[in-house]
């Protein structure tokens, strides 16, 4: 049985590595290169993550081995403690802002009372309307006034009362009352699984994205344009000349429609409805921090975060990049970085494609129909874009783990 998979990023590669165990696999590739939105581009010798800053580490067991195991060694890593920020009335707290209550508390006595009197007085009854409504459930009004809905508001390009949050769950360390009061008394802290997390030692992801393509027969500068299932055969067929017996897709879940026949116009327009935000990038020389990240939920600054790629090196260097969601010009990019000292020198810029695909009031519908509708059909779904998910690289890997042994369960060739 011959496999075909659109798209090699990490997602595409991982099913094909794992397939490619049991069937014949073709990846194809309409960038000269493998690697997705993970990949690196590099300035002035430095791994520029042009579409946010990606690094690993899993609480899943399975995906940690796979990955040391199979594909880039643990000796090939370095590990790196998340040490991130809040800029909030101009200074720094702590991330997770629920665990900076005392520094809150340094900073504004009355708004770090008003903080802890709402967090432990929220009732969370598990009913949630919209994204708004679960911040307010979850960590009170102040909090949510303060940082959760104008951040996400940035983040998302849209008000958090027309978002679904069903995003969220595993995304963000939430404590319960318990934890939150301890970190009101002792030293209470994130304890998330990407608290810290793995860099490869030669201080760029693409050493593990050249690991994980290696040995996958992958088909570079090819777009594809048409996609024909033959019942007579049972075979798909790709730009009327590749044949797979099994098609499995990680294109973006709002264009593969697009490129079959005979699609039901209600499915069209579900697929329509779906939203994606474009996210601009810089990368910068800075005067040198050690942070790993710096969220920024205030006005006057458009840059949603920073992302301090430098101290994701061994050893660490005074490089970040900045990040704003939508389209901006290079110049918009250099003049709102000239507000803040620390950014020194402009060095490259990206505008990306696909980078967040967006949970607005249309995303269950829309995505129940068009997925169910591909699944129907018999193909495969797979990714962030794929699946129209917000997926992390790991669990970009679990799901593509998950799906192989779907598969091989049930075609085994053996």
């Amino acid at each position: 049985m011959k496999i075909g998979i659109l798209g090699a990023g990490i997602s595409g590669l991982s099913i094909a590595r794992l397939l490619s165990k049991h069937f014949e696999t073709e990846v194809l590739e309409r960038h000269s290169i493998a690697g997705g939105i993970a990949r690196t581009r590099e300035a002035e010798g430095i791994a520029y993550h042009v579409t946010g800053g990606h690094c690993f580490n899993s609480k899943y067991q399975e995906v940690m081995d796979f990955v040391f195991g199979e594909v880039l060694p643990k000796k090939n890593w370095h590990a790196v403690t998340r040490n991130a920020v809040i800029r909030l009335m101009g200074n720094e707290v702590s991330y997770p802002i629920e665990y900076a209550i005392k520094q809150i508390h340094e900073l504004d006595q009355d708004l770090a009372i008003r903080v802890s009197s709402d967090f432990l007085g929220s009732n969370d009854d598990g009913n949630y309307g919209n994204l708004e409504d679960w911040f307010r459930k979850k960590f009170g009004n102040t909090l949510s006034d303060i940082y959760f809905i104008p951040y996400n508001r940035k983040i998302w390009n849209r008000d958090p009362a027309n978002m679904s949050h069903a995003w969220v769950e595993g995304k963000l360390p939430i404590p319960d009352k318990r934890s939150f009061f301890k970190g009101l008394i002792s030293n209470e802290s994130d304890k998330m699984p990407h608290s810290s997390f793995y860099y490869p030692n030669s201080n760029n992801q693409n050493t593990f994205i050249d690991s994980l393509a290696e040995g996958v027969n992958i088909t570079c500068n090819y777009a594809v344009s048409a996609i024909a299932y033959n019942p007579v055969t049972t075979q798909w067929t790709v730009n009327g000349e590749k044949k797979f017996d099994l098609i499995i897709s990680t294109l973006p879940l709002d264009r593969i429609t697009g490129l079959l026949q005979d699609v039901p116009g209600e499915i069209l327009g579900e697929a329509a409805q779906l939203k994606y935000n474009k996210v601009t990038t810089m990368l910068w020389e800075t005067t040198g921090t050690d942070r790993t990240w710096t969220y920024v939920p205030e006005d006057g600054n458009f840059f949603h975060r920073y992302i301090h790629i430098g101290n994701f090196f061994s050893p660490s260097r005074a490089y970040s990049i900045t990040e704003v969601v939508g389209e901006k010009t290079y110049q918009e990019m250099v003049e709102n970085g000239r507000k803040d000292a620390f950014l020194k020198r402009p060095i490259d810029y990206h505008v990306s494609e696909h980078a967040y695909v967006v949970f607005d009031e249309n995303y269950e519908r829309s995505t129940t129909a068009v997925k169910g509708y591909l699944q129907e059909k018999g193909i495969y779904t797979l990714g962030r874009f794929g699946e129209w998910q917000y997926y992390n690289m790991d669990i970009c890997i679990k799901r593509s783990m998950e799906l192989a042994d779907e598969i091989v369960a049930k075609h085994n060739s053996n």
